[in-house]
């Protein structure tokens, strides 16, 4: 049976999952919606990269993706900057009974917990409404957060911390507005940017620390966040622009998931503009960047996830997998019960092997 798709987005994420729908044999391209005029009746195969047409159009047209009525859209908007208008997408389709996989919002990875009813409850009596579902996996990558640390978490006898770590180079992310407003870099140390601003970590990663908690049986008495930024000894230049000496040049941050006082479940980030800044800081297992599971428990596990493509470096080989774990996820989203859905949800999604 094979399953019709739209692809809503094609930005960074979203051209590599309109690819991989494209080469997905399980998969019928239907749709692709853009945000703007310059996407606008480009065909499918330009703006995945490929080398040939696919005789599917881009629309900005939200009605035609509705009236199509596809199984599933893969969904790859950009939410940081436009959480409010992200969420209401995704009402709109789940109440139009069209299935999601996403990569945003992030809050959605594992909302329990997180979001208030106020904002929760809208998606839910949406998602019953059009009997469709939604899952969201994460950006950076989800997969490293809870498909590689639950695995590794079946196979121990006891457990007392789990730590996922994101630790890369972003000097190659090619996305301004992410790395300059939304992450601070290249911004004075005082200029606190949007991920900062009190509670906003907890938000983003809050969901990552307490879904680990929920798939290892723990409850979480609370979410705490604390971060370190550092200044640039000189000014130098990324794939996105300037960074002045004594702006924003490395940060690293953690959202913990405490029981008492001591922290059980914990999300960190380490990133970097240049891989010689913060040497005392956590080191990648590649010098370009790695994702780290630690466990400390019986057994202790410490196991890095190493990116590369090639076609591009590990920024690309990231993105390229985090697009690719969703749309790999479209038949079992569209066959699972409606409503949102989390990790501990699904089965165990492959790649068909055709690819």
């Amino acid at each position: 049976m094979k399953y019709s798709v739209v692809q809503w987005g094609t930005g960074n994420v979203g051209k590599h999952a309109l690819a991989g729908i494209i080469a997905n044999p399980d998969l019928e391209l239907t749709g692709v919606w853009v945000s703007g005029p310059s996407k606008d009746k480009l065909d499918a195969g330009t703006l995945a990269g490929l080398d040939h047409s696919v005789g599917v159009t881009a629309t900005t047209d939200v009605e035609a993706i509705l009236d199509a009525a596809p199984d599933c859209v893969v969904y790859c908007s950009m939410t940081d900057n436009r959480l409010f208008e992200a969420v209401q997408d995704l009402q709109r389709l789940l109440r139009a009974g069209i299935n999601v996989v996403a990569c945003a919002p992030v809050f959605f990875q594992y909302p329990y917990g997180v979001l208030p009813d106020e904002l929760l409850k809208p998606v839910q009596e949406a998602a019953a409404e059009g009997n469709s579902s939604l899952w969201v996996n994460g950006i950076d990558p989800g997969f490293a957060n809870d498909l590689l640390p639950l695995a590794l978490a079946g196979t121990c006898l006891r457990i007392d911390q789990l730590r996922c770590l994101e630790i890369v180079d972003y000097a190659s992310y090619d996305n301004r507005e992410v790395m300059f407003d939304i992450m601070g870099f290249g911004k004075p140390l005082d200029d606190i940017p949007l991920l900062l601003q009190p509670g906003v970590l907890s938000l983003a990663w809050g969901g990552t620390v307490r879904q680990l908690a929920a798939g290892i049986g723990v409850t979480l008495d609370s979410v705490t966040e604390t971060y370190e930024r550092i200044p640039a000894p000189e000014a130098f230049d990324i794939a996105t622009g300037h960074i002045a000496e004594g702006t924003a040049a490395a940060l690293r941050f953690e959202v913990r998931g405490m029981v008492g006082d001591q922290p059980v479940t914990v999300l960190e980030h380490v990133t970097r503009l240049r891989q010689d800044l913060c040497p005392d800081w956590p080191q990648p297992a590649h010098p370009e960047g790695s994702y780290r599971v630690e466990i400390t428990g019986d057994p202790s596990y410490s196991m890095d996830l190493v990116t590369s493509s090639p076609h591009g470096d590990h920024n690309h080989a990231t993105l390229l997998a985090t697009a690719m774990r969703i749309v790999n996820a479209v038949p079992a989203v569209v066959r699972a019960p409606p409503g949102i859905l989390t990790a501990l949800d699904l089965p165990l999604i492959t790649t068909p092997a055709t690819h």
